[in-house]
Order: structure tokens, then C-alpha cells, then sequence
């Protein structure tokens, strides 16, 4: 996929990852950039700073993302690229209270069925669409630290691999942004195993995205190293959570902040 005279949608687009999207597909020729984020103020200067649209939403809610997916194909045109980017990290274990589940339940996952739920149709309609959904490295390798993000990040993965799945042969493209540790509000507080492998600025996070949507890849992996780590996962379980548990030895509990990227 080119981004040229394509009209995309960014959740998540107040800062970090999201702004950087945004001001990458600007780059790249996009006709119109959708900026959504629960942050008003951050979001308007995004999309400001792109000429695009900005949108006031809470992924959490499904009417919101109806809402925004439906004033852009009315007011702007039909959707080519939905980036499902916005998600929340929560520290903790299974001792995580219930309303910390299902915030991070319904922002990490929840927010992506939403999209799927009310754009897929839309775009089979007219032939195809992409989705491009943020999960994590952690969604892959699991995360030191923290038990809702590491499950959360594993079940967007499921999602993304079932849309590609079922629908594939309809036009529609899917891919699954996996990074490491990005310079971003969720890594202010440090990176922790997260890190092992050097921090990336969301700048050169977004170069790693416009390769994979031109080829139209469905794993994204700003950090190369995250395939050879999954490769030595699937061919020695064991050894692969022995060398975890190294890890939770090394960083503990404190790998990961309760901050929005």
C-alpha cells in the first residue's frame, strides 16, 4: 500500500506513536489525515500540524469509534487506512483489580473488534481496505511486569491474525505494528525488559511502517530482533520461558507504567 491521495484515520494520534503516524503519512502523500485521541487539546494540534481532521474519541466506546468512522466517510471520504494505535499499559499481576482489566481489555482489544466491526464492511463493500493495529513486541514475547498488558497485547494479535484470515480473499490487508520500546509518555518512566534492546524514536518507528504497508506485511517490527526472538520461542518453549524468567529476575515489577502512549 502507498499512502499517496489516501484518506487514513489515526486513534491514539495526540502524541507518540499516533502523531508521528500522522505526520509520516502527511509525508508520504496522504490526501487526508484523521487525528482521534481522548486528549482534545493535543489532538487538535496534531491534526493541525498535518491539515487534517481532529476527532475527540474514547477507543473504550464503541459509539465513539462508530461515531468517528462515520462523520469521515460522510464528511471526508471512504476510509483507505484505519491505524488502531491508541492502547494503555497497567503495572501489575493477576492481583490487577477488575476495573484495571477491563480498562486495558477494552482499550487494547475492544477498540480494534470496534474498528474491524464498523469499517471492515465498508471497505468489502468497495473492494478492500487496510488496517493497520499497534499491538506490541509483548504481544509476541509476553511482558515482564505487567499481566494485562502482556494478555491484552496477545489477544489484539489473535484479532489481527483472524481478520487477515477470514478476510483476506475480500481486499481486506491487516497488519500488526510490534515494537520494542518507543520514546513515548508510556516509557517516560523507563523501559525495563522492554528496553534490552535500545529505545527508537517514534520517527523511525514510522519508517518501519511505511515499509510494511508498501509491503503489505502483517507482522511490523521496528526492532528485527523480535523475529529471531520468536523463532527460538516456537522451536524450545521451555528454554524460551527459562530465559524469561531470567528476565523477571533481572527487572521485576517495575517494567512497565500505567501511562497512555
Amino acid at each position: 500500500m502507498e499512502l499517496k491521495d489516501k484518506i487514513a484515520v489515526v486513534t491514539g494520534a495526540a502524541s507518540g506513536i499516533g502523531r508521528a503516524l500522522a505526520e509520516r503519512f502527511k509525508a508520504e502523500g496522504a490526501r487526508h489525515i484523521v487525528c482521534s485521541d481522548i486528549n482534545t487539546k493535543d489532538v487538535e494540534e496534531t491534526a493541525a500540524s498535518v491539515g487534517g481532521t481532529a476527532f475527540t474519541t474514547d477507543v473504550a466506546k464503541e459509539n465513539d469509534i462508530r461515531h468517528l468512522i462515520e462523520k469521515t466517510e460522510a464528511d471526508i471520504g471512504p476510509i483507505d487506512l484505519f491505524c488502531s494505535n491508541a492502547g494503555i499499559g497497567i503495572a501489575g499481576g493477576v492481583e490487577t483489580d477488575n476495573e484495571g482489566w477491563q480498562r486495558i481489555w477494552d482499550i487494547n482489544v475492544m477498540s480494534h473488534v470496534y474498528a474491524a466491526r464498523h469499517v471492515v464492511p465498508r471497505m468489502i463493500e468497495r473492494g478492500g481496505g487496510y488496517l493497520l493495529n499497534t499491538s506490541s513486541a509483548a504481544g509476541l514475547l509476553n511482558q515482564i511486569g505487567s499481566a494485562s498488558y502482556g494478555v491484552t497485547k496477545h489477544a489484539a494479535i489473535g484479532l489481527g491474525e483472524w481478520l487477515a484470515i477470514t478476510h483476506g480473499h475480500q481486499g481486506i490487508k491487516v497488519s500488526m505494528l510490534c515494537p520494542q520500546a518507543v520514546r513515548t509518555a508510556m516509557t517516560a518512566g523507563g523501559t525495563g525488559a522492554a528496553g534490552v534492546d535500545g529505545m527508537i524514536e517514534p520517527e523511525q518507528l514510522a519508517d518501519s511502517v511505511i515499509e510494511g504497508l508498501r509491503n503489505e506485511q502483517f507482522l511490523i517490527l521496528p526492532h528485527p530482533q523480535v523475529l529471531e526472538y520468536m523463532r527460538r520461542k516456537t522451536s524450545d518453549y521451555d528454554r524460551w520461558i527459562n530465559g524469561m524468567q531470567r528476565l523477571q529476575e533481572r527487572f521485576g515489577d517495575a517494567d512497565i507504567m500505567a501511562k497512555e502512549k
